[in-house]
């Protein structure tokens, strides 16, 4: 088992936190990874992408040419790296903020409306993690229970006080 995974958005949406919490999750059982981060020199609102590798066997490059998996959580992101999916792979858009429709059809595409969901919870920042409640929805990449504990480390301390929201958004996709 080899997964190929690629996330892509704005800075502060969160996107590089999807990719490092499959990451570790991912380490923790016991599966070979690889996490590498792109940030665009903005602190706020620039570029911000990641690449995951999740294997059963050693991965000896953390590039990619082509992913099983494209999340892409804003329409630049969309325009961008659609053409990064692997045939056959798997798109998953925010369509809460990308109003067009991918344009391949050899691809599996899934529409997630985050930003919306996650309001209805009361705070939009937490639309990564209904994104994330769909990544693992959708490929059972990591068990849920492993992201979990990832998300009680990650919202200890004074950010403890995001935990219940953000497992509530985890679980809004999962859940269906």
């Amino acid at each position: 088992m080899k997964q190929k995974m690629f996330f892509a958005g704005s800075g502060g949406q969160g996107t590089l936190a999807i990719g490092q919490m499959i990451a570790k999750a991912a380490m923790d059982e016991g599966k070979e990874v690889t996490w590498l981060p792109s940030y665009g020199p903005e602190m706020r609102g620039g570029t911000a992408n990641c690449t995951v590798v999740v294997s059963d066997k050693p991965i000896a490059c953390p590039l990619i040419n082509e992913a099983d998996l494209l999340v892409v959580m804003n329409l630049p992101s969309l325009l961008k790296f659609e053409s990064l999916v692997a045939p056959g792979g798997l798109l998953i858009v925010n369509s809460s903020l990308v109003p067009e429709k991918a344009k391949r059809d050899d691809i599996r595409v899934c529409y997630v409306p985050a930003n919306d969901e996650a309001m209805a919870l009361g705070n939009d920042k937490a639309a990564n993690m209904v994104m994330l409640g769909a990544i693992l929805k959708e490929t059972g990449i990591v068990r849920p229970d492993t992201i979990r504990e990832q998300m009680r480390h990650m919202f200890s301390g004074r950010k403890e006080k995001f935990l219940p929201m953000n497992l509530a958004a985890l679980d809004l996709y999962l859940n269906r």
